[in-house]
């Protein structure tokens, strides 16, 4: 499997988020279309899987095939730049600043968004034949899946919001610990091992994923979910990203950087350049 120990992945974990936080925009955005487009379709396999199956533990030890091809083509989604770009900032990186690491989430998220959405558009006019028929047994379970997780949270007010939030928080750090496991091996089967495990237990546990959500409910309310656009962003959207950003950060991100960040081989921490920081603000203010 070729394991990494902490102290070297969590060095990978820090120039990874300082590479993405000068990434170029298109490059930035690029890489999170195509994220969301391939989760998504992972999230409609799952759920097409389950629906035939009848058996959620089948789509749920399923689902992970999607995120493992996109992590292994270097694509990038919101939830694992929320754990590894403000890395960079907190080990104080020449060049990175909040600014980069707040441009960097905006794109990635517009980048997830256009390609779930896209996904969305192309899956429901499968399930109901362009629109021209009511949709089949898996559509019907995408439009319930939205009203469900929209509306029936809404139903139980304060608690259901709550419940909502630690749903998200969990979830990210199962799917943040999926993106720092890829770093522990150097081979694909080590990878796609490491990375299975935290994703299958985000899915079948019903955690809320921001870019999965960002596929499901668009997708329901095409498919004719009873809930309405407010209900999908402050019943669960904006509630998700907030729990995924905490997840993510807190349980993975930081926890990890606390106790191995320090220990990290010196060799592969660059020394601060006076004369690189304003050559990297100067890149991310030609990109923004």
């Amino acid at each position: 499997m070729s394991y990494l120990n902490p102290p070297e992945f969590v060095t990978k974990m820090i120039d990874a988020g300082e590479t993405k936080a000068f990434m170029s925009t298109r490059d930035t955005v690029i890489r999170a279309y195509m994220a969301g487009a391939i989760l998504a379709l992972g999230a409609a396999f799952a759920v097409t899987v389950t629906v035939q199956t009848g058996q959620p533990l089948v789509g749920a030890l399923l689902f992970p095939a999607g995120f493992c091809l996109l992590y292994l083509l270097g694509f990038d989604l919101l939830t694992g730049v929320f754990t590894l770009v403000p890395l960079a900032l907190i080990d104080r990186r020449p060049g990175v600043t909040l600014r980069s690491v707040l441009r960097n989430w905006g794109l990635v998220f517009v980048g997830n968004f256009a390609g779930a959405l896209t996904v969305a558009v192309m899956m429901a006019v499968i399930f109901t034949y362009g629109f021209s028929m009511e949709p089949n047994e898996i559509g019907q379970r995408i439009g319930s899946i939205g009203e469900g997780r929209t509306v029936g949270y809404a139903e139980h007010g304060a608690a259901g919001m709550l419940t909502l939030f630690v749903r998200a928080v969990l979830c990210n750090w199962m799917v943040s610990t999926g993106v720092v496991a890829a770093m522990m091996s150097t081979s694909v089967s080590g990878k796609v091992i490491a990375m299975w495990m935290p994703i299958l237990i985000f899915f079948y546990m019903g955690f809320e994923h921001s870019i999965v959500n960002m596929y499901l409910f668009p997708s329901g309310l095409m498919l004719g979910g009873d809930f309405s656009i407010m209900d999908y962003l402050l019943w669960n959207e904006i509630p998700t990203v907030v729990g995924n950003l905490v997840g993510g950060l807190t349980f993975v991100g930081l926890t990890l950087y606390a106790t191995h960040g320090r220990t990290a081989p010196a060799r592969n921490r660059p020394a601060p350049r006076k004369a690189d920081a304003p050559a990297e603000e100067t890149r991310v203010k030609a990109d923004a």
